[in-house]
């Protein structure tokens, strides 16, 4: 099945403590149904220090569940992708407003 969404889509998090942000998905794994979204689901992660890198308490965003995850559309809005065929090629579209993606 054609991914929905992908690697750099600006996305609204319809469910969950992040409920309302915005941010662009950074990773996607789709055997696990999950996406990293920047800015999203923060957790601390503590960092042993080393001879290159400080340690410490960093943030670090977490994955979040697709299902939980709406592509934003050209009004800012939450939308479904749909696909279809545009000169014989397919491409992907918001539901809400009908352009392609």
């Amino acid at each position: 099945m054609a991914a929905k969404l992908r690697k750099g889509d600006k996305v609204i998090v319809l469910a969950g403590k992040d409920r309302g942000k915005q941010g662009e998905i950074e990773s996607v794994d789709p055997k696990a149904g999950k996406a990293v979204v920047g800015g999203v689901n923060i957790a601390i992660r503590h960092q042993r220090q080393t001879q290159t890198s400080q340690g410490g308490r960093i943030p670090k965003a977490m994955p979040v569940d697709l299902s939980n995850l709406a592509i934003v559309d050209g009004q800012g809005k939450a939308s479904r992708v749909g696909f279809r065929f545009e000169d014989g090629k397919k491409v992907r579209f918001a539901k809400t407003t009908g352009e392609a993606i």
